[in-house]
């Protein structure tokens, strides 16, 4: 090949590169979307865990949404009211109160309270379980499975399982709602970080069948509800209900429960 073939070859390439540059950047230009310069600054606030506790899709989809008033300013489970203020700012509102919840799961059915129908030795995934008999080896059937498929989920290392059920730590717990949804018997709910007492059981089942079950179990015997001045506990479905909007810390529903089924928070 002789120097003229060289450079018409490197003209050409060249040429087809500037041609590439060229269309590019005036593509870029035809669908270049606009950002809000706000979006950018309350993901600089946000903590970034992307958890999905909000209910959008990681940090970006909230601030989006934040931004087009979609969501209020005070969306950010895990950010608290710290970050929900530094938002506020931004979007020039006030962000208001913020009520600090954490994880609670509902049982106290340790592997002291219960029994073992069989021996179970598959994979330890409490969603696996509800293709086996009785969802589980345990002889309650609405209690914590014990195979942490909540502390997997979970990114702040806030539940663990002891004594053969999970157990939330509430100064750790930012509340972003991962081990609510993974529970497949939903055993786990926010609760207020303020609550006094927490009713440890989620067995509906009546009284009889309930004590059978699990020595720790609510049987719906009512002696809590009776003792509340507040009246902020009620029976739903054989099982003990605190209201927490009335409940006034005293504790004479604990006290009166002999099943240990309702337990200081």
């Amino acid at each position: 090949m002789n120097i003229s073939g060289i450079l018409i070859a490197v003209a050409i390439i060249a040429a087809i590169g500037l041609f590439i540059g060229i269309f590019l950047g005036v593509a870029a230009n035809i669908f270049k979307v606009e950002v809000d310069e706000r979006e950018e600054k309350i993901l600089e606030v946000l903590p970034g865990n992307n958890c999905g506790g909000c209910g959008y899709a990681g940090c970006s989809g909230v601030a989006a949404a934040i931004v087009k008033g979609e969501a209020p300013v005070n969306a950010c489970p895990v950010g608290g009211a710290a970050v929900a203020a530094k938002v506020g700012e931004i979007m020039g509102v006030e962000a208001g109160s913020v009520e600090r919840k954490v994880a609670f799961v509902k049982c106290n059915g340790g592997c002291d309270k219960l029994r073992l129908d069989y021996h179970y030795t598959g994979e330890e995934d409490c969603r696996m379980l509800q293709f086996v008999p009785n969802q589980g080896p345990k002889s309650c059937n609405f209690g914590c499975q014990g195979y942490g498929s909540c502390v997997k989920v979970c990114k702040f290392d806030a539940i663990h399982v002891v004594n053969g059920v999970a157990l939330v730590d509430k100064e750790k717990c930012k509340a972003c709602g991962q081990c609510v949804s993974v529970c497949p018997r939903h055993l786990i709910e926010m609760i207020p970080y303020d609550a006094s007492f927490t009713v440890a059981c989620s067995n509906k089942e009546k009284g009889p069948v309930a004590l059978k079950r699990c020595d720790a179990s609510c049987i719906g015997c009512g002696m809590c509800k009776k003792n509340c001045e507040a009246g902020a506990v009620v029976l739903e479905d054989f099982l003990a209900k605190i209201d927490y909007s009335k409940c006034i810390g005293c504790g004479t529903c604990a006290e009166k429960c002999k099943r240990g089924a309702i337990l200081k928070h």
